[in-house]
């Protein structure tokens, strides 16, 4: 081996055989004939040649080998010179490693690091974004006072950087630079203010570290970003959750009220003795009060729930410290299945979880009831994980489970590991001094352990019992009589002195056994230990008082010993009971209470936890592990009496400008809209006030207090959703949720803000629009019965009437305008927004636009419900940020009578620009035609737009594949129909439907039998379920029991 490393140190390109050369010790023979104990001259050296060279392979090659070594912790500080002239490399992939060395080591060699600022100053500017975080890493780096002014104009840049990735090393920095110069703290929290702001989930995590770490105590910049950060949550990075979770921990507790005060007063029922009618009156006031979470708390709670089912230990825990904190009680207890699921992770993560169970398990017993097995100990784990099982064992201990626990507890007795025995012995004695019907018991088996071979068992059982027998010493001579023959055998002294102060306690019960303890003791005084000395002394003094004709002698010969004892405890002790037992004409007043004073009746000890003081610590943090306040820990403050005002959370948002309208006709609209439709406008205030980014700004300031009343509904029936979505695994609720988000968000911006583009069909189908919403509204109130039927058939007549003097102000003008048909986007939810109104123009191009058949009998009439549920084309993972979906607005398509109008949402998920997004190649089946929407030149990050396009089916549900095409990337996708969505539907009267339905039969007639519950047979719901899964018009029917729907599909036109 010696003979081979030579020649290896010698190459360049030596692989693992160089490595070992270059890492070998240096203690050798001053000729260096051993090549595996190179001098430390030759240390490195062929690494130096290597950096040197002037071929990028050989440099690359060797600052892998660096790198590598820095992994795996080996010292490589002393090639910083050799590396840091290759800072200015045009090779990227050097660069890059460079800049990971120097952010090892520009700390400890600042003076050459200093020598090469300038360079790191241009590599701020560099086109390449990791270059650029590099670089601002390395000069964050060097901790000298003299570059602060250059981080910090480094930081400003950064922090409006185009990538996220350079903001988010901006807000590293903040951190470095302010604990290098404090005074800086101004301007960086106006840096910190800025990246708050920032939509990027890269960066969220990372800034509100930096404000945990500069100014934890400015609360009033999270007001502002409160909901974003909630709604970023799910998509930040593990360690940035766990930030976060903790930072809007402490700020629930600041800004609204405790959600237990509702359970803690219902708890407080009785009345003062001395409490006057008039104050219990208050109080019952005070109680009947009902609590209502503010919809910023719920939208905490609903939307940190999913983080539960995280594979990260730190996220769980801290999601769990937060619904402890701040969460109803009666929802806390979902996160006890989850902590047990940790208690499968390595020993540390027991460790933590475990800590954090025994404090809950000390409050809430029954969160963790339920999972008492998995409590049980196991052979495998260690001494610290067993007694913090047993810990929360006993907290969890009750009359139902005693005795299965007791069985569980006689196993562990008998443990090898000794101190987890002995805790098992504690863990017992404490179950029965909480649980009174267990007491005798527990103690039998206490007295039966005293003749374990053990002598650790034997010590703790009797320490036990001595705790035991104090909280009844009258019933329990035997027990008594029975440790005082153990004195000869035990040697530990805390059982010795524990046996000696129990005889001590009752020598007048035992005054034939205790003189004979304190004959044998006062043989071996001289070699006990000082706390066995202690309790011989009091013996001593209590039988000299009790039984002084006996042991006066036998007093006053181990009161000599202690006088002259090396320990100064036991000296002062001695002369302490001499003067108060023995009479003599020096001794006080006292003397004459010495018996009182020894033998006065002692309370028993009170057996604790020892966690229960730890709950005044916040949860998973590092001081309630360690029970101690640590540096840096930031305390819960007390729920506030009367919530800060909600408003500051509320973010301004810029209204767009409204499309012009003919000014008498919106008026109209509008008065009669707020006059007959307030729990519409309800519903869309509480849509618009759910949305984090308050994009729906200005509505939900114009509702006020009903805005919050949808709030809160809203959250109650989304959180149910949420529950499902947990339960259905965490990836595709959360996607699912955020998808029908952002659909709602683009689809009320496209109903808004293309008002132009909305070019119906004429004033018939407006006002059947009309119509077809009143259907709808009056089928969903008759579902959720939310609404008596008389007030939505008043709703009905007054949209009736709405609907006539809309058809009586349509303008008859017949002007030509230019319409560009392909950004037609037709109405497209039933929602009460207020529609925009069509130009006179727009109006009569279209009056002439007549959908109905030559049929006199059969004619096309509007959809009587048009399903708002989307469906994906593109999802953002697969089309590199770009997301699609589309529905089915069921209106008819004016790109051609046989075509299927859909409407498609476009959603740019990320921090860039999208351009020219259009239909690429088509692969159609034969016949299948395709109308596609204008190209979009470019979509703004963050932004959303939707288009329309028809498809002519062929009236059968082939799937219409194509592709979708941005400027750079072209994506496949493809659209099948749903059968109910390829008919249009009819209006026709019985005696028509019955005509039509003679001509067809045999092979056209299909019969099925449906089983289901009474309540699902009434008219409206059989409407509605039928209207939801097909486009089809309903026939008026004369007999209560028959329902008649007839339909048109598109070939029949």
């Amino acid at each position: 081996m010696s003979s081979n490393s030579f020649p290896y140190n010698e190459q360049s390109g030596g692989g693992e055989a160089t490595e070992l050369g270059q890492e070998a010790t240096s203690t050798i023979s001053p000729s260096g004939a051993f090549g595996l104990f190179s001098s430390d001259l030759k240390k490195n050296e062929d690494l130096k040649q290597m950096l040197e060279s002037n071929k990028d392979s050989a440099k690359l090659d060797a600052m892998k080998r660096i790198v590598g070594m820095i992994a795996k912790g080996k010292n490589a500080s002393e090639l910083f010179p050799a590396v840091v002239k290759n800072v200015a490399s045009k090779n990227i992939e050097i660069k890059k490693l460079v800049y990971v060395y120097l952010v090892r080591y520009a700390e400890e060699q600042q003076d050459l690091a200093l020598l090469s600022i300038s360079t790191f100053q241009r590599a701020l500017k560099d086109p390449n974004q990791l270059i650029r975080a590099s670089a601002l890493r390395v000069l964050s780096s060097i901790r000298v006072p003299i570059i602060v002014p250059i981080m910090m104009l480094a930081i400003k840049e950064a922090s409006a950087d185009l990538s996220p990735y350079v903001r988010k090393n901006a807000a590293h920095a903040i951190q470095k630079l302010y604990s290098l110069d404090p005074e800086q703290k101004e301007m960086l929290i106006e840096v910190i203010e800025k990246l708050l702001k920032d939509k990027s989930t890269l960066v969220a995590g990372s800034v509100v570290m930096a404000f945990e770490e500069v100014c934890p105590d400015r609360i009033d910049l999270i007001h502002k970003n409160y909901r974003k950060l909630c709604n970023l949550l799910v998509d930040v990075e593990e360690w940035g959750q766990v930030v976060i979770i903790h930072m809007l921990t402490r700020y629930a507790r600041t800004q609204f009220v405790s959600p237990w005060k509702e359970g803690d007063e219902l708890e407080d029922n009785g009345k003062n003795f001395y409490e006057s009618d008039d104050d219990q009156k208050e109080k019952t006031d005070k109680r009947k009060k009902p609590y209502t979470m503010d919809p910023d708390h719920r939208l905490l709670i609903r939307n940190t729930k999913p983080l539960l089912q995280s594979r990260n230990a730190a996220v769980v825990m801290a999601v769990a410290q937060l619904y402890w904190h701040i969460s109803p009680k009666s929802e806390a207890g979902i996160i006890s299945k989850s902590l047990v699921r940790l208690l499968r992770s390595n020993r540390e993560v027991q460790y933590i979880v475990l800590q954090n169970i025994a404090t809950m398990s000390i409050q809430r017993k029954g969160m963790f009831e339920p999972y008492l097995k998995s409590f049980y100990v196991r052979s495998t784990d260690p001494t610290m994980i067993k007694t913090l099982k047993l810990e929360i064992l006993t907290n969890l201990a009750n009359e139902a489970n005693i005795s299965t626990l007791l069985r569980e507890f006689q196993t562990y007795v008998k443990s090898q590991d000794k101190q987890f025995a002995a805790a098992t012995i504690q863990t017992i004695g404490r179950c029965a001094t909480n649980i009174l019907e267990v007491t005798d018991t527990c103690l039998n088996g206490l007295v039966c352990l005293l003749s374990n071979r053990d002598e650790i068992v034997v010590a703790e059982s009797v320490v036990v019992i001595k705790k035991l027998l104090q909280m009844q010493p009258a019933q329990h001579g035997e027990i008594i009589k029975h440790m005082a023959k153990l004195l000869d055998s035990i040697t530990v002294p805390v059982a010795r002195a524990s046996i000696l102060w129990l005889i001590g306690e009752n020598c007048e019960r035992v005054p034939k056994i205790a003189p004979d303890v304190l004959r044998k003791m006062a043989k071996s005084f001289t070699s006990e230990d000082d706390l066995v000395k202690l309790q011989i002394l009091n013996l001593g003094a209590k039988l000299y008082l009790t039984n002084s004709k006996q042991t006066k002698l036998l007093t006053q010969y181990i009161l000599n010993l202690g006088k002259y004892d090396q320990n100064y405890d036991i000296r002062d002790r001695t002369r302490f009971i001499r003067q108060l037992i023995v009479p003599n004409e020096k001794s006080g007043a006292l003397s004459k209470y010495a018996k009182k004073i020894f033998l006065a009746q002692k309370p028993a000890p009170l057996l604790e936890s020892p966690f229960k003081d730890r709950d005044h610590f916040q949860l998973g943090t590092l001081s309630h592990t360690l029970n101690i306040k640590a540096t840096g820990y930031l305390e819960l403050s007390n729920w506030p009496e009367v919530a800060p005002d909600p408003s500051v959370r509320n973010v301004e948002v810029i209204e767009l400008a409204k499309e012009w309208t003919p000014a008498g006709k919106a008026k109209q609209e509008n008065s009669a809209k707020k006059f007959y439709s307030e729990s519409e406008e309800e519903e869309d205030s509480s849509d618009s006030s759910s949305d984090s980014e308050s994009e729906s700004g200005s509505e939900s300031g114009e509702q006020g207090e009903s805005g919050e009343e949808g709030d809160s509904n809203e959250d109650s029936s989304e959180d149910s959703s949420s529950e499902q979505d947990s339960e259905s695994g965490r990836g595709s609720g959360l996607e699912n949720k955020r998808t029908a988000k952002r659909n709602s968000k683009a689809k009320g911006k496209s109903d808004s803000e293309d008002g132009e583009k909305e070019n119906e069909k004429s004033k018939t189908s407006d006002s059947s629009n009309d119509e077809s919403s009143s259907i709808e509204d009056s089928s969903s109130d008759s579902e959720s019965e939310s609404e008596p039927e008389s007030e939505s058939e008043s709703r009905r007549v007054t949209k009736e009437k709405e609907k006539k003097t809309k058809q009586d102000r349509t303008p008859l003008t017949k002007d030509v305008s230019l319409l560009d048909l392909d950004d037609f986007n037709p109405v497209s939810t039933p929602v009460a927004l207020p529609t925009p109104a069509l130009s006179p123009s727009l109006m009569a191009d279209l009056e002439g636009l007549n959908l109905s058949t030559s049929s006199s009998v059969i004619s096309v009439s509007t959809p009587a419900f048009v399903p708002t549920k989307t469906h994906v084309l593109l999802h953002r993972m697969s089309g590199k940020g770009l997301a699609a979906h589309y529905f089915f607005p069921r209106q008819p398509c004016i790109f051609g009578d046989k075509m299927v109008s859909i409407q498609i949402t476009l959603n740019n998920t990320t921090d860039r620009k999208i351009e020219n997004i259009h239909i690429g190649e088509k692969k159609l089946p034969i016949g299948m035609k395709m109308h596609v929407f204008n190209p979009i030149d470019s979509l703004e990050p963050e932004g959303s737009i939707t288009v329309s396009m028809g498809i002519d089916f062929c009236d059968s549900t082939q799937t219409a594949s194509f592709q979708l095409c941005t400027k750079d990337d072209c994506f496949s996708v493809n659209i099948q129909p749903p059968v109910g969505e390829l008919l249009l539907p009819v209006a026709m009267s019985e005696k028509d439907f019955k005509k039509e339905q003679g001509v067809l039969t045999g092979m056209n007639e299909t019969s099925a039998v449906i089983i289901a519950a009474p309540q699902n047979f009434t008219p409206s719901v059989i409407f509605q379920k039928v209207v939801n899964v097909a486009n089809v018009g309903a026939v008026p029917s004369g007999q209560d029991n028959i329902h008649r729907y007839e339909e048109l599909n598109f070939e029949a036109l």
